[in-house]
This record gives structure tokens, C-alpha cells and sequence, in this order.
């Protein structure tokens, strides 16, 4: 009987270790969720996955109460796999966002935000992807600043890959 025990936990295993997860889940997959640059700017967020690079982008809208108030955030990001494990992967890259901003009173600011960029993502199951990005922020348009920040508050993202 204790043999069987140990061949039923060694078939376990190997049954258990055939699915290992990959970075990015399957090449040429689809992930859908939400992603925030380093300048604040992000939203609802889709990712096409190669295996060898990703690319992306995001949209977001806040219009509350009253008028003239109504803010839009748009980009794109591109980040190359330069190395990757079964559960992980890190990326060099960046990404173009744009904010749209309506204040009341004053005119529509457009503010465009080129932020070069290391991407850090962490597979928990083979198409649940979190994502940690550090780099700078230039600011153009009417956005005249420089960013320089690597904390995780902020700059944070999840996928579903499908």
C-alpha cells in the first residue's frame, strides 16, 4: 500500500507540473484589464501579446456632475520581453499617454506624456498578469514637467489573457 501512496503523489505531481504557466499565457493572446501610467494618466486597458513583446493601449473617461468638467485619457505602450520565466517577465519599453482636460472657465488643456519605461510582469496563473512599471515621465504640450518615479502605487496594472 505505501508504494501505491508514493506513485499516486509522483503522477500527481507530473500531472500538476504539465500545465506550467508562460509569460504572457499563449503567444498571440488577447488580455483585457486596467492600467495607470507613471504620470496618473490610464483606464480600461487592452494588451496584445506576441510571446516576444507586448503592445497596448487604454482609454479612460471622467465626466461628473456639472459641465465643462469632462476629462479623457488615451495611450498606447509598447514593451520587449528581454527576459522571461514560466510566471514572470521583464519588459523595456514605454508608452504615449494623452489627457484631455475640460475645466470650468477655462479652456480644454491637452496634456501628452512620453514616459520610457521597465515593465515587471508577474503571472499569478497562466493568463492573470500583474503588472509594475518604473521610469520617467516628459511631459509636452501643456504638460511642461519631468517625472522620475519608481514606486508601485499608481503604477500598477491587471490582465486576463484570453
Amino acid at each position: 500500500m505505501p508504494r501505491m501512496k508514493q506513485t499516486l503523489l509522483a503522477a500527481a505531481l507530473v500531472l500538476s507540473s504539465a500545465g506550467v504557466a508562460h509569460a504572457g499565457g499563449q503567444p498571440n493572446s488577447i488580455g483585457v484589464g486596467a492600467e495607470v501610467q507613471i504620470s496618473g494618466v490610464g483606464g480600461l486597458s487592452m494588451n496584445y501579446d506576441t510571446g516576444k513583446f507586448h503592445v497596448g493601449g487604454f482609454l479612460g473617461i471622467d465626466d461628473p456632475q456639472g459641465a465643462s468638467n469632462t476629462r479623457i485619457d488615451f495611450g498606447g505602450r509598447f514593451f520587449y520581453h528581454i527576459a522571461s520565466t514560466a510566471m514572470s517577465d521583464f519588459s523595456l519599453g514605454g508608452s504615449i499617454g494623452i489627457r484631455s482636460d475640460d475645466a470650468p472657465g477655462q479652456d480644454r488643456v491637452t496634456l501628452l506624456f512620453i514616459e520610457p519605461a521597465f515593465q515587471i510582469r508577474a503571472f499569478l496563473a497562466s493568463n492573470v498578469a500583474l503588472s509594475f512599471t518604473g521610469g520617467f515621465s516628459i511631459g509636452a504640450a501643456d504638460a511642461s514637467d519631468l517625472v522620475v518615479d519608481g514606486q508601485v502605487s499608481g503604477i500598477a496594472g491587471v490582465h486576463y489573457y484570453f
